[in-house]
């Protein structure tokens, strides 16, 4: 009998810390700038790395992005991709296009563009590389242009429209794309 009262108490008192932390949610980015939306109080359930059928004409070696999907293909080849689960541009930041991986960082720093400093100037104008910067564990530049696809401190923004254009992957998934993927590799973002 007392065994069951502390287990119901334990989940009386996980049960408010989760609802606080999602009534906090709000006040700590109240117009959902800096996260995007992304699921404050939801449960999170990850995206599971997996390994499926995929014919597509492109090499091995080519990464096709489907941000409807949320989801990033690494192509194997013989008609098989790595399917991660992904966060991308929340509304008003989504794109498409091809790109090049011209650069892969390891814990990268940050350091915010101009155009996200413009919308939240309360952003550090510098963060260097660790668990707490929001590149997460790796980084994998896309071109010329602003966007990475990278790792992050927050899994549970991974299925959500949640950035600034960039794509998210958890830590673990991101790592094991940075292995696989070379400089040089076609990256291929598609609506």
């Amino acid at each position: 009998m007392q065994m069951r009262l502390n287990v119901a108490f334990i989940l009386v008192a996980m049960t408010a810390s989760l609802g606080g932390m999602s009534a906090a949610w709000p006040a700590n980015d109240p117009e959902e700038r800096f996260t995007g939306g992304a699921p404050g109080g939801r449960v999170f359930i990850p995206i599971p790395r997996v390994t499926v059928p995929h014919q597509s004409d492109q090499r091995a070696g080519t990464i096709i992005i489907n941000t409807r999907e949320r989801r990033l293909y690494y192509i194997l080849g013989s008609g098989f991709a790595v399917r991660y689960g992904i966060g991308v541009g929340r509304d008003g930041f989504t794109w498409s296009g091809v790109k090049t991986v011209t650069e892969k960082r390891e814990w990268p720093d940050w350091t915010p563009p101009e155009q996200m400093l413009r919308r939240r100037p309360d952003l550090p104008r510098y963060m260097k590389g660790g668990p707490e910067n929001p590149l997460g564990a790796r980084a994998i530049y896309l071109g010329s242009t602003l966007y990475r696809i990278h790792g992050s401190n927050e899994p549970e923004t991974i299925g959500q429209a949640v950035s600034s254009g960039c794509f998210r992957l958890t830590n673990s998934d991101v790592i094991d794309l940075y292995d696989r993927v070379k400089i040089g590799a076609t990256v291929i973002v598609q609506h």
